[in-house]
């Protein structure tokens, strides 16, 4: 897996408005983003600035603005801060998450149900 860039909380929403609409251009973005947060729009320049920076995001100037695709891919991304969140917390090990969700009440009996169900298609893909 190659490289990925730190990205904080606050950049994260604006990467996941560029996987949803690549290419996107910054008044898009801003106003993507300013419909589903109180952010100005200065602070969104500062973080697709700082993310084209960090290379998690490519801008090219198209006229008077700049339109942006990711240089990160969100699977890969989803995946990585997964592992580092189950090492972190959890010694790497899924069912340590799980086991500890379990003791604490945090799922629902439909929770259980549909990890049950992906199990039970995942052992039957394994059979065939």
């Amino acid at each position: 897996m190659k490289d990925i860039p730190q990205i904080s909380e606050a950049e994260y929403e604006v990467m996941k408005v560029i996987w949803n609409f690549e290419p996107i251009s910054t008044p898009e973005v801003v106003e993507k983003l300013s419909n589903k947060s109180d952010w100005k729009p200065n602070t969104i320049h500062t973080m697709l600035a700082r993310l084209v920076k960090k290379k998690a995001l490519n801008a090219r100037k198209d006229g008077r603005v700049y339109i942006y695709s990711s240089l990160v891919d969100k699977h890969e991304y989803v995946e990585q801060k997964s592992k580092s969140f189950l090492q972190q917390f959890f010694g790497g090990t899924l069912n340590s998450m799980i086991v500890n969700f379990i003791e604490n009440d945090k799922l629902s009996n439909e929770d259980i149900s549909e990890l049950k169900k992906i199990l039970s298609m995942r052992d039957k893909k394994g059979e065939k």
